[in-house]
């Protein structure tokens, strides 16, 4: 189904919005600018290399990276759900206890989409172009294209778990070289959670995703990216702060990671079930039921 509109639009929001990135008004996302007329790599941030996902100094320890890296695991992470998402999380929540899967769908090996897979479970490499910038995460073979051509949103979009994404670069030192990448990303398909710990996003796919990305002023191998999250599951829009660090190898070195190759998961309808050592299905909680096998022949 194609993508046709996204969480309306209204003046109290945009405000919103601009007063979360830091800017005058939302036309800097990419709205009727021009192409550049020539592509000057040294105009942009050295957002080259392989970057890792940064822990938080101090955060505490949690099973999986979290959303928030700052924050503890679940409800830790405080949410601004609504009610609505937070009896769906704390179900998700008893399911996991249990043996399954909750409202997670990694196990399967397909990508959590975005926002979840900013958090860099795999290293990430940028590739800035004049017209996009690439961003290549290593896990699943994920691949974002942020448009920087000045086009405007398509009317019709068919969804992806990464959304669709229209870039701006700023220049906010007044220095004549890029610094800064502003992204808004809509579009998407799902479902998708936040992290392993199950907090969904609101099942309508309607959400906006802000992100703001630059180099640390201090060291230029940290890079920032402030992720601002507009969605029907939230009672307002939910800003965290995810840290990366360049991997100093020159050149990085690269390593395919296939998620499905020795994977014991398997998906059948809604249930998740485990594959056991010797091939066969067994049940990944305490009487889980079998999974349907109308089309076979039972003996």
């Amino acid at each position: 189904m194609l993508y046709r509109g996204a969480i309306g639009t209204c003046a109290p929001l945009c405000a919103l919005i601009c007063r979360l990135l830091g800017v005058a008004h939302l036309g800097v996302l990419g709205f009727g600018l021009s192409p550049a007329a020539a592509f000057d790599d040294a105009q942009y941030p050295a957002f080259n290399g392989k970057w890792n996902r940064l822990p938080f100094p101090g955060a505490p320890r949690t099973p999986q990276p979290t959303y928030d890296p700052r924050k503890g695991w679940a409800e830790a992470q405080q949410a601004p759900l609504t009610a609505e998402y937070t009896a769906i999380f704390k179900a998700n929540e008893k399911d996991q206890a249990e043996g399954g899967a909750g409202t997670t769908r990694g196990y399967t090996c397909r990508t959590g989409g975005m926002p979840l897979i900013m958090t860099l479970f795999q290293p990430m490499e940028m590739v800035v172009l004049p017209d996009t910038t690439y961003v290549l995460i290593d896990r699943s073979n994920i691949q974002r294209r942020i448009f920087t051509d000045g086009r405007d949103w398509p009317k019709e979009i068919e969804p992806a778990y990464s959304g669709y994404s229209i870039g701006r670069w700023l220049d906010t030192q007044g220095s004549g070289h890029y610094d800064t990448l502003l992204v808004e990303t809509r579009a998407f398909r799902g479902p998708r959670t936040y992290d392993a710990s199950g907090l969904p996003l609101a099942f309508d796919e309607q959400s906006i995703i802000f992100e703001r990305l630059s180099l640390d002023a201090a060291n230029r191998n940290v890079m920032h990216n402030e992720i601002t999250v507009i969605d029907h599951g939230l009672t307002r829009p939910w800003t965290v702060m995810k840290d990366y660090r360049r991997d100093p190898g020159n050149p990085p070195v690269f390593q395919e990671e296939v998620c499905a190759e020795g994977n014991p998961w398997v998906q059948i309808g809604d249930e998740a079930y485990m594959r056991s050592a010797n091939d066969e299905l067994m049940p990944a909680k305490k009487d889980q039921p079998p999974p349907d096998l109308r089309y076979f022949n039972r003996p």
